[in-house]
């Protein structure tokens, strides 16, 4: 049994990491300052994970606090084996609106887990990065060999993040793997937040009724990548051999269109609800699509849940939980 910190580990993506270490037997710490994450998203991992374990102490340990603090990143670091560094604030649009919040979070906290991570001694760093990190380039699908062109601080802060990390891997030999992510999706993605991905929100739109919003024309396109395949890629980051200080796309090959999306989505739920066309928002680029074939390489990576179930899945948990709220 290892012990894995996993940073934002009430947010999304950090969630779903925790109940999957869990279901594997792994111990498991969760530090999160809840500014966008839910310490709800978190209970029933450590239900099932409390009854499989029949009394032998918690299931996860979480911890409350801003890794932009240094003694914070200390303390939450302290005697795991592996981090998975996901916390962030992860939103173009926000990190437009306040580059120098987003810095912090997305920089400052990242600087701050290494350093702690080298002086504690883990085997290995997992960091969530962003495909964001390409830029608007026309090239397509997306491979790691390519130069980077942030759009936004957002995604300049993210390729700051995975800079420090090779640096790391070469300085002080901490071992480190960046995992770039590619429009994830999923359960437990809030829905009630202007930053929410894209998903979430033509989920809550349609449901309700209301004409979603298309910033830009709709041609846009993106990978779109259940959050279990997500899940997946990162673990095996963890204890692949011979990707120490590598970046690694994390998704699923393939690219479909805003319209395609809205479309499937009002097939699901049958409805025809139109959506209302805006502004393309700054920072956002055109089109997303990952070359995977390094993931499978190093990895033996290959996405498991394709886009339509990994829809449906979502669905049916935005409507659960809606209907928990009546």
């Amino acid at each position: 049994m290892s012990f894995y910190l996993v940073t934002g580990g009430a947010g999304f993506i950090g969630s779903h990491l925790v109940e999957e270490l869990l279901r594997r037997g792994q111990r498991v710490r969760a530090v999160d300052n809840l500014s966008t994450g839910k310490r709800a998203n978190l209970d029933s991992a450590i239900e099932a994970a409390s009854l499989s374990q029949s009394g032998n102490g918690p299931a996860v340990e979480f911890v409350q606090g801003d890794l932009a603090d240094l003694e914070v990143a200390h303390a939450a670091v302290a005697g795991v084996d592996y981090v998975l560094h996901q916390a962030a604030q992860p939103s173009v649009p926000r990190s437009v609106d306040d580059p120098i919040g987003a810095n912090r979070a997305n920089v400052q906290a990242t600087v701050n887990v290494l350093v702690a991570a080298r002086d504690a001694k883990v085997r290995r760093l997992v960091f969530a990065g962003s495909s964001s990190v390409y830029g608007d380039q026309p090239e397509l699908p997306k491979h790691e060999e390519m130069s980077t062109r942030p759009q936004s601080p957002y995604a300049l802060q993210k390729l700051i993040g995975e800079q420090y990390l090779r640096l790391f891997t070469e300085l002080y030999g901490l071992e480190t793997v960046t995992t770039r992510y590619f429009n994830v999706f999923g359960p437990r993605q809030d829905p009630s937040s202007p930053y929410s991905g894209v998903i979430s929100l033509f989920i809550k739109a349609v449901s309700e009724g209301r004409a979603p919003t298309v910033h830009g024309n709709g041609e846009q396109t993106r990978d779109f990548t259940f959050v279990a395949n997500v899940v997946d890629g990162v673990l095996r980051a963890v204890e692949a051999p011979g990707v120490a200080g590598d970046v690694i796309n994390v998704a699923t090959g393939a690219r479909i269109s805003l319209k395609e999306l809205l479309g499937t989505i009002t097939r699901i739920l049958g409805s025809s609800v139109e959506p209302i066309y805006g502004p393309t928002r700054a920072g956002d680029v055109r089109d997303s699509q990952a070359a995977i074939g390094k993931a499978e390489r190093l990895l033996g990576y290959r996405p498991t849940v394709p886009f339509e179930e990994g829809l449906r899945r979502t669905i049916a948990w935005a409507q659960q939980g809606a209907h928990a709220q009546r």
